[in-house]
């Protein structure tokens, strides 16, 4: 039996070899850009080479060529944002952490040479652990587990990074456009002091209109200064997601945002699909999966901590050159004394309960949020087309009234200048409100599919879960 006992070992680990996991050639990237690139529609691609890179590069340049669209900023940002590639990075130690503990332990080898008193003893060992042998399916099993979590972690960081892109995006669009609108009205009120500086000093206009005039305009002036440094903060917070610099921060965007749909989006099931479709949902249900098949495993070892077996070869010389060769093995386990594996039993069910009250508490909440989302979703879309179809139209007639009664003299410069500052606040507000009726767009998207800021430390989740050591290897 001793003979058979190392050979024997051999055998199982080279079957056990046989059966490990190897690597992807995409590194996981599989899911991602199944997942990712239905929802966004978008090519996902993790840069590993300089060929990557270049490729990507390719696609950015000739997106930045024209005015920005809000998808080509999206995909701009899945392209070049680091933080996302870093992301995927960490995807890629999941794998690797996969693969390892798919593998056999290594077996130990030692070898103790004794001399003295007109003897040589050399001992050799090889230790293997048993109990690691025994257990290794269950622990690929769980590793597969949280491969795959991983990989959905993956896919919540992209779809935040584009749900982000798309609200910077719109933001910036709106500043601009509203910066634009706001230079034209200046302009239209200096020429319009410059009228009332002569007219006072032709003694048609007196002191006090002459005041209002100039106040209107340093108002004016004022809230364009405002806005334009709103304007540049917004489309640098743009630049960050999308991960530009250099040259291709020469890019254009639009001057307007983009048109009101004709009607509203309906979903009567709001709750199911964003049940059935988020991501962190997906994840926090492997987890359940993972813990449960790690509460098995830690059941069955409770008893049994350690369990090694060595192979023993020991050969002694004696002084007249006559060797003496012996062979064993030793056996090496855990006596559970003072533990009996009650704590380790305990930690794991509490884990694994704790796991099952958040999944249940994430499902209530995703369905409150996907409610709430497409709540203000269509409130914002009633607001913005309300501003559009009422509210402007009707400034715009009473502008234009206004302007007739001051060419007849039936009105002060006072009514006429209070008038237009109306009209401008009116406008300002339409513009913000059908930028946040996009960005509520956008959030209804997020509470849809996943990718909420709440999952901003998905990146560093994935990177303590990717390096927490596995047995194994």
């Amino acid at each position: 039996m001793r003979t058979r006992l190392l050979p024997g070992l051999a055998l199982s680990s080279a079957l056990l070899l046989s059966a490990c996991a190897s690597f992807s050639p995409d590194r996981g990237m599989d899911a991602v850009s199944g997942i990712a690139g239905t929802e966004l529609k978008k090519d996902v691609v993790a840069l590993r080479s300089a060929d990557d890179a270049a490729t990507a590069r390719m696609i950015v340049d000739r997106l930045l060529k024209k005015p920005l669209t809000v998808e080509d900023a999206v995909q701009i940002a899945v392209l070049s944002n680091r933080d996302l590639q870093a992301a995927y990075n960490v995807l890629g130690l999941a794998e690797a952490d996969r693969v390892r503990a798919s593998l056999p332990p290594n077996p130990r080898f030692s070898l103790e040479r004794l001399a003295g008193g007109g003897e040589l003893e050399i001992e050799r060992r090889i230790v293997a652990n048993i109990l690691s042998l025994a257990t290794l399916p269950a622990r690929a099993a769980i590793a597969a587990d949280r491969f795959h979590q991983a990989q959905l972690q993956a896919v919540e960081a992209t779809l935040r990074i584009a749900a982000e892109t798309r609200r910077a995006y719109f933001r910036a669009v709106a500043a601009r456009e509203l910066a634009g609108y706001l230079a034209e009205a200046r302009a239209a009120a200096d020429t319009a002091n410059e009228l009332a500086k002569r007219l006072g000093e032709s003694g048609a206009m007196n002191k006090l209109d002459q005041a209002r005039n100039q106040v209107f305009a340093a108002e004016l002036t004022a809230q364009l200064a405002s806005t334009r440094n709103r304007t540049e903060a917004e489309r640098e917070r743009l630049i960050r997601l999308m991960g530009l610099w250099g040259r291709a921060l020469a890019f254009k965007l639009p001057r307007s945002l983009p048109s009101l749909p004709s009607r509203a989006r309906g979903l009567a099931s709001v709750e199911t699909e964003a049940v059935a479709r988020r991501v962190d949902l997906q994840i926090a249900r492997i987890e359940i999966e993972a813990l449960a098949k790690s509460y098995d495993l830690t059941g069955a070892t409770r008893f049994l901590n350690l369990l090694e077996v060595a192979g023993i070869s020991k050969t002694t010389t004696d002084a007249v050159g006559d060797k003496t060769r012996q062979r064993g093995f030793e056996v090496e386990f855990e006596i559970p004394l003072f533990d009996f594996g009650e704590v380790r039993a305990r930690q794991a069910e509490e884990q694994y309960m704790q796991a099952v009250n958040r999944l249940v508490a994430k499902a209530v909440n995703v369905r409150s949020e996907a409610r709430e989302a497409y709540q203000a979703y269509r409130s914002a879309y009633d607001v913005a087309r309300h501003y559009r179809r009422e509210i402007l139209p009707l400034r715009k007639i009473i502008s234009e009234e206004t302007l007739l009664r001051y060419n007849a003299m039936q009105i002060d410069v006072f009514e006429l200048f209070s008038e237009v500052r109306q009209r401008i606040n009116s406008t300002a507000a339409a513009l913000e409100a059908q930028r946040d009726f996009w960005i509520a767009e956008a959030d209804l998207r997020t509470a849809l599919i996943g990718g909420a800021n709440g999952s901003a430390s998905t990146t560093a989740t994935m990177m303590q879960t990717a390096a927490e050591p596995s047995g194994g290897h």
